[in-house]
Order: structure tokens, then C-alpha cells, then sequence
């Protein structure tokens, strides 16, 4: 929008209109009160409850593509970080189909601020800790973070700049000086913006703790705050989610020995703590337990503490069928008192929760990925699960994470294994799908089985890429704070190791990949004189092949000709007693077959020569 302002016009009333027009262009969905002083941020008031990823209206703009988590940072200041990297609000690379798009990614800009009144003996400065990389991806040389600030004019002034290319598990503080006029008016605004990659969750910086305020210097770093920290460990011994059926088999060997977090003092003096643990069923609503801490105990300065409390076992659901465990720490402070940033709650950190489930699936994963890890062609990756009582598998569900290209309905194969001493055994089932994404971040796709697979003691789940083309292989979510990688299997080819194996230490990953087995499914029990098939009798032959294919199994019914980037090229569908088929007409190379009867889908790779 253009706006000429007639210079007969007072300048007065000119810089009135230019002001409004600031205002309106920042405050596009509402008329919005500039914001006073102080004003603080520090994202804690998300943290422990899914879906609530977006940055407040109460003091940012929207819209803005940062993700609101604890899961990202490494020794963050408090609970709760702004993660920017290359998606969108929705999770969504801002480009895709072009892997190398360098631009603007992620910005978080504040409401109006007013600083009208301001001068520079007031000192005003504006302070917050940054990251770079945490547990996401690091950012490159030309990558960067920056801070803007609005100038009376309406343009947006860079004040501080980070590049990249220097990763950090430690969080550092910047202060920044409004410290001329052009600042100083009633719709002044801040805004950090991310520099990179824009086709996916590359190029990480963390930000947290934001506090703008007068009568400041670059030392005033000391803040009379102790908070929360680190994410909660999981309520469950072997588990982050499991089936309430297989739950109450045991609950006392299901739950885990101690729920452990740390709080963090930011005080240049020491302090006294005390804590209270709860459990409450979110279905239900029935307080399941209420722990105090009996005795105060000290913090020092500038320093971090452990916490820990003993979840107890529950022994009764009712006739409920599932149930939501939220699980918190609330940590008692006197943040509250003679506060040093008079006007904001600093007791708002002071709280950390976390949920599990008992429904239907298991869980090693904390519903948060940090990473996206994508598997070869020849590789093969199994998670582990044992089950309290003999069950059947009805499907799983997936958190595939959007990066790079669009792989929407790229073929993967889901396998089901025996176990074999403790390693994945012979495959029980196998089944194609088509690849989907979920409709937000961190969120799942369900993938159900055709027909359920009977599962008793441990079995393992594991997923193998069709195509071989590394531009169209999707890449599954990982969660890095997991406790529970040594549940992971890899094969690359001759046979399966265990990951974070103490007598093999070669696989050596931090986390899971977050692949939740649904339980509860139905066994097909149609009586039939027929045996049913083995996995290694469905398949065609010769292989490599000049054209002709042949198979020995009558009842195939559909074979689907795959190429190498993963597109259906031909459907055969064989009339009875068919057992051949002619591929010549196809330009030789490798291609996927996707071999299917009644009851089961299997892949096999083939070459075709000329």
C-alpha cells in the first residue's frame, strides 16, 4: 500500500499518520495497545504441552515460523526456547523441491513497544541469550542471526549480527543499547531473523530469556530468577507411551524409578528451594499423586540442580480404557519477592510437566524431533519392542519430517521381525506404503496393516526405502533426548547391530526414531484350506532379466512396477494361471517390485537388461 502525504500537511501530523501506519502494517489482525515497559520473554509458558508451538499474541506478532519448544537447546537459561530453522508455522520448508534456496527463514517480531519519552541517559538495552545449532542442525558460514530494530521512519535497522559456521552447546548473552532517538517512539518494535537453508529444519539457532528495559548496562546480566530447566525423564521404566492393557499387567515394574529435571539459578546469590510432584489423569481428572518435597535445600549461585521424585504405580483405571498421566514439577521460589524486573511474574518458569499416554501404542520418543534421519536403500533400521501379555499388531504410526523434496507418495516398506537372541529375526510381515506427511510438526501418520500380525514377548518394527535415488528418500523423525537408543537395530547389509551396544561401540546414536506400534488388532480367523504364504516364496524370477519374469506363486494377484525415484510406471494384474510376464518394452535399469496377493505385499528389487 502507497500513502503520499501532501507536504502542506504539518509534520506534526505527518509523523502522526506515518506512526499509525506503522502501527496498522504491524497490528494487522486487531488494534493493538503498544506494549510498556519492561518487556520479557521467556517462553516458558508452552513447555510440557503439545501443540502450543507458536510464539504469544500477548507480545508477538503473527505468523511468525519460530517453534516454541524445550527440546531443541542444550543448557538453556530456563524452560522454554524460540527455535528458527528453515520451516514455516506449519512445519513446511518454506521452498521446497529445491534443496539449495538460501534466503530469510524464520522472524519473530514484537508488538509495539513504547519508548516515547526515552532518552538516552535512560539507558534502555535490550538482552538475550542465543544459540547456535543446539540439538538441531548447524548453521553454515553466510548463515546468520540478527536484530532489527524499527526506526521512527518505519524502516528496520540491523543492530547485531551472528554468523555461523561456530555450532555451541552453551548458551550466550548479547546486550544491545537503544541508544539513539530514532528509537525512541510509541511504535517501536524488535525482530530477530534466521539466515539459511529454506528447504527444511537446517541451519538451528535457539533464543531465549528477551528482556528490554530502561535503567540498564551492558552488566546488569544477574536476574533474581531460579527456574526450570531440562525436560522431564519419562514416568515409565521402559516406555514413553504404552497400551493401558499391557500397562496393568504390572504397573509397578512399568514405572520408572525417579522422574529427574534440574533448575537453573540466575542469581548472583544463593537461594532456597523446596518442590512438589504431582500425576493426574488428564481423562478422568483424578489427582493420582501428590508429593512435596520435605526440606528446603540450597542452590548457589550462577549454578544448576538436579531434582528427582519417585512416581508411584497406579493400580486402578476403572473401566477406562485409556489414560493421560500429566506428570509435573512445580518448584517454590520466592521469585515473586522484591523481584528484580519489577512487573513480570518470574514464578512462571517455575513449572515443568510432561504427558504419557496408555491407550493403544507404544512410545521410546518424547513427541518432539529434533532431526530428520533418512535411511539408504540397501540399509535397514528395526526398533525393539516386548510386551507384557501376547497381543496383535494393527499398524503404526509415523513422524515423518518434511525436508528438501516432497516424497508424498514415495513407496517404503514396513517390516515386522521375529526375535532371534535379542536381534531381529525372519520377517513375520511386510507391507508397502505410500509416504504422507502429517498435518503439522511433530505430528503422525497412521499406517495400519492389512491384517493383524499376532505378537507375543518381543518383536521388532523396521522400515526399508524402495527408491534409490537420494533426493526421493524421506526422512523419519528423531528424537534426540530419548533415553532409549538402545532399543535401535541397524543392517547395512550382512547382518543387525545394535545400537549404543557398550561391546559395539561402532552405532553410537543418541535417540529414536519415532515409529509407535498400534496394538489391539484383529487376527483374520476366515477358515481356509490354504497355507499361508512364506515372505521368500513371493517373488519373481530370473533376476537380472532381459525382459521376461516369471513366479512360482499362483496366488499373486497384482505386481506394480516401481522405477528408481519411486513412481509407478506399470500395474499387471495376472488372469488365472498366469505366471509370466514381459517387462522388454521398459529402457533397462533398476527398478522395484511391489508383489501383492490377498493377504500380503511384498517388494523385490529387480534389473532389467538389453
Amino acid at each position: 500500500m502507497k500513502c503520499l502525504l501532501p507536504v502542506s500537511i504539518p509534520s506534526w501530523i505527518r509523523a502522526g499518520l506515518l506512526l499509525l501506519l506503522i502501527g496498522l502494517s504491524l497490528t494487522t489482525s486487531r488494534a493493538q495497545t503498544p506494549l510498556q515497559l519492561p518487556f520479557f520473554e521467556d517462553f516458558s509458558t508452552a513447555a510440557g504441552y503439545p501443540g502450543i508451538d507458536k510464539p504469544s499474541s500477548d507480545r508477538w506478532q503473527p505468523g511468525s515460523g519460530v517453534y516454541i519448544n524445550n527440546t531443541m537447546a542444550v543448557n538453556h537459561p530456563t524452560v522454554g526456547v524460540a527455535s528458527f530453522d528453515g520451516l514455516n508455522a506449519n512445519g513446511k520448508p518454506y521452498v521446497q523441491n529445491n534443496q539449495l534456496a538460501q534466503g530469510y527463514t524464520d522472524t519473530l517480531t514484537s508488538l509495539p513497544i513504547d519508548l516515547s519519552g526515552l532518552t538516552k541517559a535512560d539507558n534502555a538495552y535490550l538482552s538475550f541469550y542465543w544459540q547456535s545449532r543446539g540439538l538441531g542442525e548447524a548453521p553454515d558460514p553466510g548463515d546468520s542471526l540478527t536484530v532489527q530494530f524499527l526506526l521512527r521512519s518505519g524502516v528496520w535497522k540491523t543492530v547485531w549480527t551472528q554468523e555461523g559456521g561456530t555450532p555451541s552447546n552453551n548458551f550466550a548473552q548479547a546486550f544491545i543499547e537503544v541508544d539513539t532517538s530514532l528509537y525512541m517512539h510509541a511504535g517501536f518494535a524488535f525482530r530477530f531473523r534466521s539466515y539459511g537453508r529454506e528447504s527444511g529444519p537446517f541451519d538451528t539457532w535457539n533464543i531465549d530469556y528477551i528482556y528490554l528495559n530502561k535503567n540498564r548496562n551492558a552488566d546488569d546480566r544477574f536476574v533474581r530468577d531460579v527456574a526450570m530447566r531440562q525436560a522431564l525423564t519419562p514416568l515409565l521404566r521402559r516406555y514413553t507411551a504404552m497400551p493401558l492393557s499391557q500397562y496393568v499387567v504390572n504397573p509397578a515394574a512399568e514405572m520408572a524409578d525417579s522422574v529427574r529435571t534440574d533448575i537453573n539459578n540466575l542469581f548472583n546469590n544463593f537461594n532456597f528451594t523446596t518442590f512438589r510432584f504431582t500425576v493426574r489423569d488428564e481423562v478422568s481428572g483424578r489427582l493420582l499423586q501428590d508429593t512435596p518435597q520435605n526440606k528446603s535445600e540450597q542452590i548457589l549461585s550462577l549454578s544448576s540442580q538436579r531434582k528427582a521424585a519417585q512416581p508411584l504405580p497406579i493400580l486402578s483405571f476403572g473401566t477406562s480404557t485409556s489414560a493421560v498421566l500429566r506428570y509435573t514439577f512445580n518448584v517454590l521460589t520466592t521469585d515473586d519477592q522484591n523481584p528484580s524486573i519489577p512487573g513480570v511474574n518470574l514464578r512462571q518458569n517455575d513449572t515443568l510437566s510432561a504427558r504419557t499416554t496408555l491407550a493403544d501404542y507404544y512410545a521410546y520418543d518424547d513427541g518432539t524431533w529434533e532431526y530428520g534421519v533418512q535411511v539408504g536403500p540397501r540399509e535397514r533400521w528395526a526398533v525393539r519392542f516386548v510386551v507384557s501379555k501376547p497381543d496383535v499388531l494393527a499398524g503404526f504410526r509415523a513422524c515423518i519430517v518434511p525436508f528438501r523434496t516432497n516424497q508424498s507418495g514415495q513407496l517404503f516398506s514396513m517390516f515386522v521381525y521375529s526375535n532371534a537372541n535379542g536381534r531381529p529375526g525372519n520377517p513375520v510381515y511386510q507391507q508397502t506404503f505410500t509416504t504422507q506427511y502429517p498435518a503439522t510438526r511433530n505430528g503422525f501418520v497412521d499406517f495400519m496393516f492389512t491384517k493383524g500380525v499376532a505378537v507375543s514377548d518381543t518383536f521388532y518394527i523396521g522400515y526399508q526405502q524402495i527408491s534409490s535415488v537420494d533426493t526421493t528418500i524421506f526422512r523419519l523423525g528423531f528424537d534426540k533426548n530419548s533415553p532409549f537408543g538402545n532399543q535401535l537395530f541397524y543392517n547395512g547389509g550382512a547382518s543387525w547391530e545394535q545400537n549404543l551396544n557398550p561391546n559395539s561401540p561402532s552405532l553410537a546414536l543418541n535417540g529414536v526414531f519415532m515409529i509407535r506400534p498400534v496394538m489391539g488388532g484383529k487376527i483374520d480367523t476366515t477358515p481356509t484350506a490354504e497355507e499361508p504364504e512364506q515372505l521368500e516364496l513371493l517373488a519373481v524370477y530370473p533376476n537380472p532379466t532381459t525382459g521376461q519374469i516369471r513366479w512360482d506363486n499362483p496366488r499373486l494377484r497384482q505386481i506394480d512396477v516401481v522405477s528408481s525415484s519411486g513412481q509407478l510406471i506399470q500395474r499387471i494384474e495376472p488372469g488365472r494361471g498366469q505366471q509370466t510376464a514381459d517387462l522388454s518394452q521398459l529402457p533397462g535399469g533398476f527398478y522395484v517390485l511391489r508383489l501383492s496377493t490377498d493377504r500380503q505385499t511384498v517388494t523385490q528389487k529387480l534389473i532389467l537388461q538389453h
